[in-house]
């Protein structure tokens, strides 16, 4: 895919007018560059992505009562600081495949995928001082939250490298990474969204909570993924966790209610010993035996209730409504 073809969305994740809203402005930007920069950073913004995170910004400053309307560069902000740390998470898995098509590292070389990454995160600070009409000091606060939500992603990414391999690591913990590595940019998007569409602290506060869950229940269910879905499917390699020696979610459930034999087995599937492809099977096996797959989308299916509870209240409903759509959908997907 160049940098001229059509950006596309899987359809779902928010209304198509909000997606082509998007979809438009994002090609305007990056679809012509020239510069071997800018054309690195366009490769990694124009794949077909689900543009969540900035359909939650516009999102939450409408259900919090806010206008949308002047927030658009402020949407792309947050695009931008998630796929920076997408290029960064595939150099760090060495993973060679990213919405489909070779992720950035594969395409460019890891130096400059690197810089890349980082030219992504500078542009967030520019996207977001484009929002001329909104009160500097929304504008401040909004850069202030989307800066800690980075900071948290780097954060989660320490964590969850430090549980590699590790299947006693309590459940509890694994949580409190995730919220961190996926849940912070939910939780940036959505409070940032309602700050600069004039949100009361109450409001604010509601679209927080709900980014919060639906960001712990999202990565649960992104963890059943490979298991439930084939590489083609979800755009990415389904073996990436088990290459990575990652204990997710549905991995530490079905550990904890194995018995002695299988504990032996699931230690050997993510001992990286096995040829990956067939310590991907086995995995998949012993979460079927275990019923980890199910009690995993219990488990998320919990956090999407929360999720929906905590926005029940607020006054902007047609936005609600598309959140609480993106809230079932976030468990409802293949991709």
């Amino acid at each position: 895919m160049t940098n001229t073809e059509t950006y596309a969305v899987p359809a779902g994740f928010g209304s198509p007018e909000l997606i082509g809203l998007l979809n438009r402005e994002m090609r305007k930007r990056w679809s012509a560059v020239a510069d071997r920069t800018e054309q690195m950073a366009g490769y990694a913004l124009l794949a077909p992505g689900k543009m969540l995170r900035p359909m939650l910004l516009l999102t939450s400053a409408e259900a919090t009562g806010g206008d949308s309307a002047q927030l658009l560069p402020a949407a792309l902000a947050v695009e931008y600081l998630h796929v920076a740390t997408l290029v960064h998470d595939d150099i760090i898995d060495d993973d060679e495949l990213r919405r489909g098509r070779p992720t950035v590292h594969a395409h460019y070389g890891v130096p400059d995928a690197l810089v890349a990454g980082d030219f992504l995160i500078l542009n967030m600070t520019s996207a977001l001082l484009e929002c001329t009409t909104v009160q500097p000091a929304a504008v401040l606060e909004a850069a202030r939250v989307l800066s800690t939500a980075g900071s948290d992603v780097c954060r989660g990414q320490v964590r969850e490298a430090g549980m590699a391999g590790d299947l006693n690591c309590a459940v509890g913990d694994y949580q409190e990474m995730v919220a961190l590595k996926t849940g912070a940019l939910f939780r940036g998007a959505c409070r940032a969204g309602a700050i600069l569409g004039g949100a009361t602290a109450e409001h604010a506060d509601a679209v927080t909570r709900y980014a919060e869950h639906l960001g712990v229940g999202f990565q649960i269910f992104d963890d059943l993924l490979p298991y439930l879905a084939d590489s083609p499917t979800t755009g990415k390699p389904g073996t990436s966790d088990v290459a990575n020696m990652r204990p997710t979610f549905p991995v530490l459930v079905g550990y904890q209610a194995a018995g002695d034999g299988d504990r032996r087995r699931f230690a050997e599937a993510l001992s990286g010993r096995m040829p990956v492809a067939d310590s991907h099977r086995l995995m998949r096996e012993l979460l079927i035996t275990t019923g980890a797959l199910d009690l995993s989308r219990a488990r998320a299916a919990e956090e999407i209730a929360r999720a929906r509870e905590s926005i029940a209240d607020l006054p902007g409903t047609a936005a609600v409504e598309q959140m609480l759509a993106i809230a079932d959908l976030s468990i409802a997907r293949n991709r």
